[in-house]
């Protein structure tokens, strides 16, 4: 029986967030014209994610497959490898252990994957499901925690200025990726990772949309939402950005590129600064804004030394 769509579940640890995930997914409707699957990838868990899986085994509907499998090497890149490897569909819908789907998620994913013949990847609106309420002006850095809501009209991405779907709930045509995202890729935990593939996907030529039907509700808890955890969040994304938007381009464009970044991540640093003044100390969001104009500003510096380690390693 030839699979259609694989829902890829990446896990560490994520005993006790799996079963909201496998009960949203044991709910799916409309799915019944076409053959899906669901595969949970350990990444090398220390709880008792496998023995969760092996009970929901028991009593699963026969007409949908839920698979386990597991991947030693430790990071949310080689989890998602792993599960591109094993996928028998042809797209790959990815949920976080902490992504919870609308009950059509599964059946609007491979509708649009169907009516889009050029479309390498997709994502759709992922809405916050916060424990306590995040601060004011949360919306300012909310797409820090892949929180999107594009509107209700399909639309394509634009990839060149990282516009770009985040991994929670990330389709791919495993196609587009087999043929673009090389194995190993530089990033491998969850900073920029997502992004990485994106861009590689569509440097390959293929279109990266926007899919409103697609519907997920990212579960936030209250540590997320606080200074030090939102700092050094934000402080990851900004040293990332150099290293994505040098992705595919040539070597005689990289230093142009950089002085382009450093400048241009300095002057919003700036007018940040002189706009928010003492408040960027006080208040949470400009301080966030602020650390990732910062770290923007640096990333050309980060770059190079990830080059220059990897070089001498």
């Amino acid at each position: 029986m030839s699979v259609q769509f694989t829902v890829a579940i990446p896990t560490y640890n994520g005993a006790s967030r799996l079963p909201l995930v496998l009960d949203r997914l044991r709910q799916q409707a409309n799915t019944e014209h076409f053959n899906w699957e669901i595969m949970v990838v350990d990444n090398n868990s220390k709880d008792n994610t496998k023995e969760v899986v092996e009970e929901y085994q028991k009593n699963w509907p026969d007409r949908i497959t839920l698979r386990y499998c597991f991947e030693a090497e430790q990071g949310l890149a080689f989890a998602r490898q792993r599960g591109v490897v094993e996928a028998k569909g042809e797209w790959i819908g990815f949920l976080d252990d902490d992504n919870l789907p609308d009950c059509n998620w599964v059946a609007a994913a491979y509708l649009f994957g169907k009516e889009h013949p050029k479309a390498g990847a997709f994502g759709g609106q992922i809405h916050g499901d916060f424990e306590v309420e995040p601060p004011e002006n949360f919306q300012r850095i909310q797409s820090f925690f892949a929180i999107r809501n594009r509107g209700e009209e399909p639309h394509e991405y634009d990839p060149e200025n990282l516009s770009l779907p985040p991994g929670a709930g990330m389709v791919v045509r495993k196609q587009a990726w087999c043929e673009n995202v090389p194995s190993r890729l530089v990033r491998t935990g969850r900073g920029g990772n997502d992004f990485e593939v994106l861009l590689h996907i569509s440097r390959g030529g293929w279109e990266i949309w926007y899919n409103p039907m697609m519907n997920i509700y990212h579960q936030i808890p209250q540590y997320r939402l606080e200074r030090e955890y939102l700092i050094a969040l934000i402080r990851n994304a900004g040293l990332c950005i150099c290293e994505l938007r040098l992705i595919k381009i040539k070597n005689w464009q990289k230093p142009i590129i950089m002085m382009k970044i450093m400048l241009g991540s300095g002057r919003r640093a700036l007018l940040h600064l002189l706009k928010y003044r003492e408040k960027v100390k006080t208040d949470l969001v400009a301080a966030c804004e602020m650390e990732f104009f910062l770290s923007s500003s640096l990333s050309p510096l980060f770059y190079l030394k990830n080059v220059l380690s990897r070089r001498l390693g």
